[in-house]
């Protein structure tokens, strides 16, 4: 009877050996998938704040042209061709995030918003696993920001009727009034939060 006990179990045990290897197995390759999300998802923030720290600075970046273009009465044209050249902070940011950027599009040109796309890529792979080909598997996140103009409405005063216009008043969204008189300094980091919007959307 302890002879026949004894066969049994040790039947059983490869048994046993072969369902605690599957079991290692899948908690390996559940690991590593989760692995490879959380990786996913790193990419995808990392994308998020590139594209918004190169509208970002885009937006910075439009004083000069901005003011120059009020007293020409060229403020349509500035809206239809002004130029996001925000990429180096979009760089910057990636690699904050450990990634890299694979791509930073200039937007194209529109009247009242411009686009700017990125696409990263992580520094870091999933790495060696269960699962074939994960070691040298990066992951990929893709954004796309756009400077929004937020003031359909203005108008502007010649006060010294020399066809000059010397004050601009704005009228934005939520209700908010803004002045610019051409002659006096301009406080632009406030300004610029009130007549360009930055936020992401859907690529």
């Amino acid at each position: 009877m302890t002879a026949k006990l004894r066969g049994e179990a040790g039947q059983a045990f490869p048994i046993y050996v072969v369902m605690v290897a599957g079991l290692l197995f899948l908690a390996f390759a559940f690991f590593t998938v989760g692995k490879a999300a959380a990786l996913r998802n790193g990419a995808q923030g990392a994308a998020d704040a590139a594209a918004l720290a190169a509208a970002q600075q885009s937006r910075a970046q439009f004083q000069g042209p901005f003011l120059a273009s009020l007293p020409e009465r060229m403020l349509d044209m500035f809206l239809q061709g002004h130029a996001v050249t925000g990429c180096p902070a979009a760089y910057a940011f990636a690699a904050e995030n450990e990634a890299e950027v694979e791509y930073c599009h200039p937007p194209s040109t529109g009247s009242e918003r411009d686009e700017i796309s990125v696409g990263v890529k992580t520094l870091k792979p999933v790495g060696a696993s269960v699962v074939p080909g994960m070691k040298r598997t990066f992951a990929n996140g893709h954004a796309t920001a756009v400077i929004e103009w937020r003031c359909p409405t203005w108008r502007s005063v010649d006060l010294n009727d020399d066809s000059i216009e010397d004050v601009y008043y704005f009228s934005c969204r939520g209700g908010e009034m803004l002045t610019i008189r051409t002659g006096e300094p301009l406080d632009w980091p406030r300004v610029s939060k009130i007549l360009f919007d930055v936020h992401l959307v859907d690529s």
